[in-house]
């Protein structure tokens, strides 16, 4: 196995949607309920699908027009959703690099908040030899077309790749697309699994 492949959100970098939503709720309980009613993770995946932020905010003002002010801030407080590293997840990354592994990134993630992810982590500019970004390729995981633009663009096999994503949908995709795929739960556990698999 000779290609290894991070998704970031949740695997490398840990993403709470909340903290964009803190100053204007008085807690966790009121944004989940927040979240449900105007169905904010399916409303931000079309983002990551592609979706710009004007056309994310007219698409709500139809829909829930006293909450768009507010999703339209999200953007601006994204970076306050994205601080804090998965730091085991990064040793593992830097061990397998030593080894002489290729490291790659898959991400759903929205085209217009990814330059603000490599400013809040600009390590995200050099660790990867190349990194698919769903919102720039208007795809998301699990479409299995999304695991072939990488292949693709950078001449690999899929049999030689192995692909790291705390989504067993997304996992599921990457087999689907004949990788080797692992479904994230912790750090310590993908050490464990990545060494029974001797690559570490």
């Amino acid at each position: 196995m000779k290609n290894i492949v991070f998704d970031i959100g949740n695997v490398l970098i840990a993403w709470d949607a909340h903290a964009a939503f803190r100053e204007a709720f008085p807690d966790d309980a009121t944004i989940d309920r927040f979240f449900a009613e105007v169905g904010f993770y399916e409303w931000n995946l079309e983002q990551d699908r592609g979706r710009s932020r004007l056309e994310a905010v007219a698409a709500m003002s139809v829909t829930w027009p006293e909450h768009a002010p507010l999703l339209d801030q999200f953007f601006d407080r994204f970076p306050d959703t994205i601080q804090k590293k998965i730091s085991g997840s990064w040793q593992v990354l830097d061990d397998l690099k030593i080894s002489g592994h290729r490291i790659f990134g898959l991400t759903n993630w929205g085209a217009e908040t990814w330059p603000m992810t490599k400013q809040v982590h600009p390590e995200l500019n050099n660790i990867f030899e190349d990194v698919v970004v769903s919102g720039h390729e208007k795809l998301i995981k699990p479409d299995r077309r999304i695991y072939e633009v990488l292949t693709v663009r950078n001449n690999l096999r899929p049999d030689e790749c192995l692909f790291i994503d705390d989504s067993p949908k997304n996992v599921e995709g990457a087999q689907i697309a004949g990788w080797q795929a692992l479904h994230f739960t912790g750090p310590d556990e993908l050490r464990k699994s990545l060494k029974e698999m001797g690559l570490l």
